[in-house]
This record gives C-alpha cells, sequence and structure tokens, in this order.
C-alpha cells in the first residue's frame, strides 16, 4: 500500500473536507438562517482551511517551518483552491447550461476534475518535495 498511500490520505481527508463543507453550510444556513451565498462561502474558507492542514501535514507530509515558506506554502494553496473554485463553476456552467446535462450529474463531473486538479496542483506546486540533486 506504500506507494498509494498519498492517494489514499488525500482521498480520505478530501472526503472528510467535503463533509465539513456540507455540515458547515447547513449549520450556517438552515440553523443561523444565513444567506445562502455568504453560507457557502464560510463553508468554503472553512473546509479549505481544514483541507490545508491536513494536505500539509498528513498527506504530502510538509515538514517546512520558516515562516516565509509556510506563507507561500499557504498562498500557493489559496490560489490553486480559487481556480478549482472556478474551474467547478464553469464545468457547471458549460455541462448544465451550454450541454443541457443533469445539474446532479454534471456536480459528479465538476468535482472529479476539481479533486484531480487539486491533487495535482498539490503535489507539483504547493507541497512539492525538495529534488535533492545526485551530484554534489
Amino acid at each position: 500500500m506504500g506507494k498509494y498511500k498519498e492517494i489514499f490520505s488525500y482521498l480520505v481527508f478530501g472526503g472528510l473536507t467535503t463533509l465539513i463543507n456540507i455540515v458547515t453550510y447547513y449549520v450556517c444556513a438552515d440553523v443561523f438562517h444565513i444567506d445562502y451565498k455568504i453560507s457557502t462561502t464560510i463553508a468554503w474558507i472553512i473546509s479549505v482551511l481544514f483541507a490545508y492542514v491536513t494536505n500539509k501535514l498528513f498527506v504530502f507530509n510538509s515538514r517546512v517551518r520558516d515562516v516565509n515558506a509556510i506563507m507561500k506554502e499557504f498562498f500557493s494553496f489559496f490560489f490553486f483552491r480559487i481556480l478549482s473554485y472556478f474551474l467547478d463553476l464553469l464545468t457547471m456552467i458549460l455541462l448544465v447550461e451550454v450541454l443541457a446535462w443533469n445539474d446532479m450529474g454534471a456536480k459528479i463531473i465538476a468535482n472529479v476534475l476539481v479533486v484531480i486538479f487539486n491533487y495535482a496542483a498539490s503535489k507539483l506546486f504547493i507541497f512539492k518535495k525538495e529534488r535533492i540533486s545526485a551530484e554534489k
């Protein structure tokens, strides 16, 4: 399982992130009666913060301790999450409004694309391991 541990961890914590997003949205919108757009934004912020911490510590095992490196990692993470938000939205518009797909089917396709995008961005850009040169 060693080589699949990272992907498995990413899927587990991604599932928890999704659960946090849904529960937070429900509490804001249905319990506190906050407007759905504001509730969506609050849920997104809380779930992205959770995702950052869990991805950093448990999925990609990033151990950077330098404040500048942490800030770079943090802002890079949020930058790519904002890009994935737009990927989600544009996919939904394309599939639902342009191609007239069912919205739930479109949401599943959009989420698959977002998960792949977020994993690739995290692996390649945000939490990338420093390459150790073979030459010294």
